[in-house]
């Protein structure tokens, strides 16, 4: 039995998920909007929306935090320009849009993409 126990395992073993939500994080951020599966866009939004309320705070502590899961390119986007965006909110920077089943396998598709605030 699984009893509290948080997240999803996607059907992956530890490392290979948490490579997967390092790589889809960023491409989201890059992007601002990607499309995916349900599942991996919600387990996405969880592991975001945290760096993303530790990028508000951009001090040096904060950005080598960052750097231990991202690039600097991707590091330098949180902080400079979606960090200050999102300075007022508290949270729920990101938004999930069900699609509808994928026609191959018939996985549940969403878009997810931050909030323009």
């Amino acid at each position: 039995m699984r009893k509290q126990k948080k997240g999803r395992k996607l059907s992956r073993k530890k490392d290979q998920r948490k490579a997967l939500l390092k790589t889809l994080a960023n491409a989201f951020i890059l992007n601002e909007k990607i499309k995916t599966t349900e599942a991996k866009s919600k387990e996405l939004s969880k592991f975001v929306e945290k760096n993303i309320t530790k990028a508000k705070k951009s001090d040096l502590a904060t950005r080598r935090l960052l750097s231990k899961s991202f690039s600097p390119k991707i590091v330098k986007k949180l902080v400079n320009e979606i960090g200050p965006r999102y300075k007022g909110r508290k949270g729920g920077y990101t938004r999930i849009i069900k699609l509808g089943l994928r026609k191959s396998d018939g996985a549940r598709m969403a878009v997810i993409e931050l909030i323009k605030s």
